[in-house]
């Protein structure tokens, strides 16, 4: 008996850009661009399956509506990766105190 491998599971990150179409799901017959707000773990969907939360958006990348979506995670098309997250300054800026202002 062989012991079955289950493939790694890429996880939908925020900001990410996904292309959409039959292959995701019966219902994008019109392919549609999304952008991800974030995966939806807490409804369970069945194995291969994923809801999240994402922004529909036009030819020109532009957001035209808000959506939440059930798709098969092995059909969808990644178009953009968001860049890694900018490093904190290690220094600190000077802080330059403020007069007091007496009511007289």
């Amino acid at each position: 008996m062989t012991a079955r491998t289950v493939p790694p599971v890429r996880k939908l990150r925020a900001g990410e850009v996904l292309n959409l179409t039959r292959s995701a799901s019966p219902q994008f017959v019109t392919p549609m661009c999304v952008r991800v707000i974030r995966e939806l773990p807490e409804r369970h969907p069945p194995y291969g399956w994923l809801w999240f939360e994402g922004y529909q958006l036009d030819a020109k990348g532009a957001t035209v509506a808000k959506r939440e979506l059930f798709v098969l995670r092995a059909g969808l098309e990644w178009l953009v990766t968001p860049p890694a997250p900018a490093r904190r300054p290690t220094a600190l800026r000077r802080v330059t105190p403020r007069s007091r202002v007496v009511a007289g």
